[in-house]
């Protein structure tokens, strides 16, 4: 392979990776409300890709093209997974289950500004409190150490949420 040809499916290779990162992170945006940003992440996207499907379709002589192309995608698809992970955007709701004899782990959480709300339940060994909380996904890791750190025993679940906006809230109030 001569080195005109090694730097096309370099560049081929590249669009694709942009492009589907760019994909990846759009479908999230518009999963968060963010229709604006999702929009442009969209043009730049497509436009991303008209580029790499030219230059595959004008140079169909080499299968290392075409090759490129599709690694390109399966890259992309890790590295914009990857980018949507450190944004880490959204909200996360936790359950945290604790025996009423084990430490309670809300106080804990409103002391990291967290706002808590707790149940009392009944388990499978016995009575137990459920603390339910809103946080941002950014400070999942560190919340969950605390609770471990705190209560090794808490039985923790946690889950991406959708949070109405103002405005959704405002439409519904019409109906």
């Amino acid at each position: 392979m001569d080195m005109g040809t090694f730097l096309l499916v370099l560049l081929i290779f590249a669009l694709r990776v942009v492009d589907v990162s760019l994909g990846t992170l759009r479908i999230v945006m518009l999963l968060r409300g963010m229709r604006a940003v999702a929009g442009i992440l969209g043009f730049f996207e497509s436009l991303t890709w008209v580029l790499a499907a030219v230059l595959v379709i004008d140079n169909l002589d080499s299968p290392f093209k075409v090759v490129a192309f599709a690694a390109g995608f399966a890259t992309g698809t890790v590295l914009g997974s990857t980018i949507e992970r450190w944004l880490a955007l959204g909200k996360r709701i936790l359950r945290v289950v604790t025996s009423v004899d084990s430490p309670d782990v809300a106080p804990a959480l409103r002391r990291l500004g967290h706002g808590v709300t707790v149940v009392n339940g009944e388990g499978l060994q016995g009575d137990v409190r459920i603390a339910f909380s809103v946080i941002p996904r950014r400070e999942y890791p560190e919340v969950l150490e605390r609770i471990r750190a705190l209560n090794p025993d808490a039985f923790v679940t946690a889950e991406d949420i959708d949070t109405p906006r103002l405005e959704r809230r405002r439409s519904l109030l019409r109906r």
